[in-house]
């Protein structure tokens, strides 16, 4: 376009500059918002992949799975038996299904074991009857007391910090509501150990649950999903 027609159309060289920037401008922001978004929506799915994961492990570990193995476990020793000594690639076969099935209750049942001593394990704690004589101060929780805590929580439910963080880098409030929650502290006692008030906490579970999954859910869906972990 030469110097005439940018005069027929009204525009100095400086309002076609300008005209230029803010062109550019906006379509950098409409690129780097796509981009955004895209990337928000590949961590939202690689995070629901871990939940799901996570989630199948506890069902694998869960009563009614237990229940379902043995079921299976019966149905497969009556056709063993009535295979006999007839079709024996079939019957190892099945054999080894019936093992694996038996394999997965023993592991299941242990963990079943331990998720039950898990709370006298929690409640015959050091730390935990120092969380008790907080409370009856109306004190808040020591750094020292929230590293007791972390170890405490991780040696009873391992890998309970490393399974959290995998999901999202949380702040170091958010962790401390987390580890609570995980040994079964009130929401207006967890506030009273983070000295936050129990608005705030209520409004940490709620965002943390809208943050991992991308949709709203009450406090009580965040707990019980800490508590699953």
């Amino acid at each position: 376009m030469n110097e005439l027609s940018l005069s027929i159309l009204g525009f100095s060289d400086r309002e076609l500059f300008l005209v230029l920037i803010v062109v550019v401008t906006y379509a950098t922001l409409f690129i780097v918002t796509v981009q955004n978004s895209k990337r928000k929506i590949l961590q939202l799915n690689e995070r629901l992949q871990k939940i799901d994961a996570l989630r199948e492990e506890q069902e694998a570990k869960s009563v009614q799975r237990i229940e379902q193995n043995q079921q299976r476990i019966a149905e497969l020793e009556k056709i063993i038996h009535k295979l006999g000594d007839e079709n024996s690639m079939l019957k190892l076969e099945l054999e080894e299904r019936k093992a694996k099935l038996d394999y997965n209750n023993k592991v299941a049942r242990i963990e079943q074991e331990k998720r039950q001593q898990a709370e006298s394990v929690i409640m015959g704690s050091d730390i935990y009857r120092k969380i008790k004589e907080l409370l009856a101060r109306g004190r808040s929780m020591s750094d020292d007391d929230w590293k007791a805590v972390t170890q405490m929580v991780n040696e009873v439910y391992t890998g309970f910090t490393e399974r959290l963080f995998s999901l999202y880098r949380m702040s170091e409030q958010d962790y401390h509501v987390c580890l609570l929650i995980k040994i079964h502290i009130q929401p207006k006692d967890i506030a009273t150990l983070t000295a936050h008030s129990k608005e705030g906490v209520a409004s940490t579970r709620s965002r943390l649950y809208q943050k991992i999954f991308g949709k709203k859910g009450t406090t009580k869906d965040w707990d019980d999903f800490i508590l699953s972990l």
